[in-house]
C-alpha cells in the first residue's frame, strides 16, 4: 500500500505556520486543530521547516519561556525529510521509526501535498490487518466476511 492510501482516506489538508508567526502562535495552532506538528511554510505551498510539541518543549527546557515570543524559525526542524504519495508504506514507517519523527510531510515537484503522522500509519497498519483477518475467517469458516 501506498501512502497516497491513507490521504485519500484522512484527507490531504494540510495546517501551516508561517516563518514569521511567533512560538505562541504555533501553540495556538497545534492547539486548535488537536495536531502534534505543523508544517512550516511561508506560502502554504512549500516546506520551509516543521515544528512540532517537542521542539517547543526542547526549547523551553533550553532557554526558558522567553522562546515563546521567539519566530517559529528559532525551533523549527529546518532540514525535512519528506515523502512521495507514492512511498510505500511499510518505507515511510520505517523512515519514522528508524529516524525517530512522527510527521513527514507528502511533497512532490517541491509542493506540499499532505502530512502522514505515525499514528495515521498505525491505523491504516491495523485497518489493514482487520480486513485481513476478516477475510481469512470467512475463508475458513465458509462464511464470506463483509467490510466494516
Amino acid at each position: 500500500m501506498r501512502i497516497s492510501d491513507i490521504l485519500r482516506v484522512k484527507g490531504d489538508e494540510v495546517v501551516t505556520v508561517a516563518p514569521d508567526a511567533d512560538v505562541s502562535a504555533l501553540l495556538a495552532v497545534l492547539a486548535e486543530h488537536r495536531i502534534g506538528a505543523v508544517v512550516v511554510s511561508a506560502d502554504g505551498r512549500r516546506v520551509d521547516g516543521i515544528a512540532s510539541e517537542r521542539d517547543v518543549v526542547r526549547a523551553i527546557a533550553l532557554r526558558g519561556a522567553a522562546v515563546l515570543t521567539e519566530p517559529v524559525t528559532a525551533i523549527h526542524t529546518a532540514q525535512v525529510r519528506s515523502v512521495a504519495r507514492d512511498a510505500l508504506v511499510e518505507d515511510v514507517e520505517r523512515l519514522m521509526t528508524e529516524r525517530r519523527f512522527r510527521h513527514v510531510p507528502v511533497v512532490e515537484d517541491g509542493v506540499l501535498h499532505g502530512v502522514v503522522s505515525i499514528g495515521d500509519v498505525v491505523k491504516f497498519r491495523i485497518d489493514e490487518l482487520e480486513s485481513e483477518r476478516r477475510s481469512l475467517a470467512g475463508y475458513i469458516t465458509g462464511e464470506r466476511a463483509y467490510p466494516a
